[in-house]
């Protein structure tokens, strides 16, 4: 059962429609909902951005001058809660990125060579592609390993010293 004063975000009257209560903002694409903090006695707000199915994010809230219920949402809090979800959400894309696509620099006969590691990140059959390339650009190998293959500086010197042979 949904609050008197609480919308049910399960079923919204228009997911574009702005919402501005005490407990619920919904605007610009994000939803803030102040929720009871089911950790202790406070109050705690997520952050749900439009079509994603898990709050991007879940913190503690400012108690009430009563000391009871929550303080109201206002436009100041909303939007300082927006900037602080999106910055989570990008660090975290920021950070599947890079466990996705790395990059090592090395010297080579042939002068310096970039090695990259892309992984395809597929539930069925993850795989990743090794390639080395010059410093013009120019491809010198492309393998597929495993998505299991660790690159080191150390594990790309060995692959181009195997004249780019597919790793073990």
């Amino acid at each position: 059962m949904t609050p008197h004063n609480v919308t049910a975000l399960t079923d919204p009257p228009d997911a574009d429609e702005a919402i501005h209560e005490p407990r619920l903002w919904r605007d610009h694409g994000w939803t803030a909902r102040v929720i009871k903090n089911e950790d202790d006695e406070g109050w705690a707000v997520e952050m749900l951005k439009q079509g994603e199915a898990e709050p991007a994010l879940v913190g503690p809230w400012t108690m009430g001058r009563d000391k009871k219920n929550p303080k109201p949402l206002d436009t100041a809090a909303f939007n300082t809660l927006v900037k602080t979800a999106a910055e989570v959400l990008r660090r975290h894309e920021q950070a599947l990125d890079a466990q996705l696509h790395q990059r090592v620099v090395v010297d080579g006969d042939a002068g310096r060579i970039t090695v990259t590691l892309d992984i395809v990140a597929d539930d069925d059959d993850p795989s990743a592609l090794l390639s080395a390339t010059t410093a013009a650009g120019d491809t010198l190998a492309q393998v597929r390993v495993s998505a299991g293959f660790r690159l080191s500086a150390g594990s790309a010197r060995r692959w181009i010293a195997d004249d780019f042979r597919r790793p073990d």
